[in-house]
């Protein structure tokens, strides 16, 4: 037991939590100090009120990153099966106007916030930026065009996710029972 509790502390450490103490007694009891960043994130007044508009931004957002991951996945597989480059470029755009009639009207409605939380689970589903993404199958220029319309609103495309930077997320969507 005292292996397993000495390994998990390493392994805490090992991914950049400074401030872990743990304490075992002869009770089967641990303390848990937490990282810097939750203590300060938790010591804002707003906390909670910041904290439920994530739960409602993820919860609202995270079907269409599961959607577009499966879709991409979808996509990956049809790419490869057709012959030549002129089938492909026709199921890309049949692709994309399908996708356009099926979550334009959602995508636009979105708040700017719950956008940003959209590209970074994108990239946490496919393992690919939206960026990326928009310059493989549409093109440089294209993409271009869509990451200054996202620098408009305060937004980026090649933003990736980092779990441990993006720790609230992470944690509301396990309990939200996606993982």
């Amino acid at each position: 037991m005292k292996k397993l509790l000495l390994l998990w502390v390493v392994s805490l450490l090992s991914l950049g939590y400074t401030q872990a103490q743990i304490e075992v007694t002869d009770t089967p009891m641990l303390k848990f100090t937490l990282p810097d960043f939750i203590l300060e994130a938790q010591q804002d007044s707003n906390y909670e009120k910041k904290y439920q508009r994530m739960v409602y931004n993820v919860r609202k957002v995270l079907p269409y990153a599961k959607m577009a991951s499966f879709r991409f996945q979808l996509m990956e597989q049809n790419l490869q099966v057709l012959p030549t480059e002129k089938s492909r470029n026709e199921y890309l755009k049949r692709t994309e106007k399908a996708i356009k009639e099926q979550f334009m009207d959602d995508l636009k409605n979105m708040t700017q916030s719950q956008g940003k939380i959209l590209i970074k689970l994108i990239y946490r589903e496919t393992g690919k930026t939206t960026y990326d993404l928009l310059q493989t199958y549409r093109g440089t220029i294209t993409a271009i065009y869509w990451q200054g319309m996202a620098k408009v609103f305060d937004a980026n495309l090649k933003q990736e996710y980092d779990p441990v930077e993006d720790w609230q997320i992470e944690q509301i969507i396990k309990q939200l029972g996606f993982e």
